[in-house]
């Protein structure tokens, strides 16, 4: 699935992670959707490269590498190893992508465009090596997925707008598709929550609590090394917390009249996977309104939002929505048309080989633009340094 040496293509794709031999069949039998990775490797006709193929292709130097930086320093290092091979290196996060962009700088000659993929980049750790090493010059665009993100960057390091570009983020809308799969009936009207990442669930808990209602929450994550924030809290007679496969997390949207998605205050894109599985579902989304999180939901359009850390607020809109399932229904149609048109993996993969081809021959930085979003601005942000 991963190559250890250059195959001819002209991109290099990382994957954090490593690739299952039988991703591809999993996918064809519709047993999980398909990951970004692998449409990507098709679009843009790139090369995978994951952890175990970086082992296999750095010897000793590699070894040292994941001795002093863990897999990640690994994997770069492998890219800085294949930068003459390729057009364009796409890392999938500044894990990746921030070591590369160092070892590039310290090395002279020929190399391929590198693009990053940007999840969060406004935290102590990354500041410092991006502000003390100048890192930017040696990724030549940065893909953010947070409006928030991009303006950060152009402004904390004043670089041109056109190599900072947003996208919707994507979910793969043929898996995630409410003709797929049967809702099973429950005795009582059903929600749920999912995910880890900056999850504010003692909220969520204190919200619903006493209410003639089921809660599920599937806290859980194969990327997130956040801790489970139902820990240590008293959880109500009617929540059930546990873990799912993605598999049955579609019957669990299926089975479910609306997705929460309580956050604490974030500056990035917290929560958006979970976010977009639901509303391909066709099931409404109610958020915390948190800076990072606004790209998706358009309130009262295609979900609703409350204000972070408001159990108040969060219960009523919650009874309100049960009790209008017109306006649910109305919802949660738009999110699926939403998706459909805008974050489906298959745009997804249209708008990223353009970022690609755009950074390789610099068509976007000689002519009058180079955003691939929606023209909409970000609301200001302050340039802070602390972690988030």
């Amino acid at each position: 699935m991963s190559i250890a040496k250059p195959s001819g293509r002209p991109t290099l794709l990382t994957v954090s992670g490593v690739i299952t031999d039988d991703v591809r069949e999993q996918v064809a039998q519709g047993l999980r959707p398909c990951p970004d990775y692998l449409a990507l490797s098709d679009g843009l006709d790139a090369d995978l490269i994951d952890y175990a193929a970086a082992r296999a292709s750095t010897g000793v130097l590699g070894a040292i590498c994941e001795r002093i930086g863990g897999p990640n320093l690994l994997l770069a290092f492998a890219c800085w190893k294949l930068r003459k091979h390729y057009q364009a290196i796409v890392t999938d996060g500044e894990q990746i992508g921030l070591p590369l962009a160092g070892l590039l700088k310290i090395t002279p000659g020929a190399r391929a465009r590198h693009v990053m993929i940007v999840h969060i980049i406004s935290v102590a750790k990354k500041l410092v090596l991006m502000d003390r090493l100048g890192l930017h010059t040696h990724i030549d665009r940065f893909l953010t997925y947070s409006r928030w993100q991009k303006q950060f960057i152009e402004r904390r390091w004043q670089i041109d707008s056109r190599r900072v570009i947003w996208t919707p983020f994507m979910v793969d809308d043929a898996f995630f598709d409410p003709t797929k799969v049967k809702p099973n009936a429950t005795i009582r009207s059903q929600i749920c929550a999912v995910g880890l990442e900056r999850r504010d669930y003692p909220t969520l808990l204190k919200a619903v609590e006493g209410l003639n209602i089921q809660v599920v929450i599937a806290a859980a994550s194969p990327w997130s090394k956040y801790r489970d924030s139902t820990v240590d809290q008293a959880i109500p007679a009617n929540v059930s917390v546990r873990k799912f496969t993605q598999f049955e997390l579609r019957q669990l949207y299926a089975d479910s009249r609306l997705l929460v998605m309580p956050l604490e205050p974030v500056e990035f894109q917290a929560g958006v996977t979970a976010i977009l599985e639901a509303m391909a579902m066709g099931k409404p989304v109610l958020c915390s309104r948190a800076a990072g999180q606004t790209d998706v939901i358009v309130d009262g359009e295609n979900g609703r939002y409350v204000a972070v850390g408001d159990a108040d607020e969060m219960r009523a809109e919650i009874v309100r929505l049960l009790a209008h399932p017109a306006e649910m229904e109305r919802l949660g149609g738009a999110g699926r048309w939403k998706v459909e048109r805008e974050m489906s993996l298959a745009r997804y993969v249209e708008r990223l080989s353009l970022v690609v081809r755009q950074a390789v021959d610099g068509t976007d930085l000689r002519g009058s633009g180079g955003g691939t979003g929606p023209d909409t601005e970000p609301a200001p942000v302050a340039l802070i340094d602390k972690e988030n």
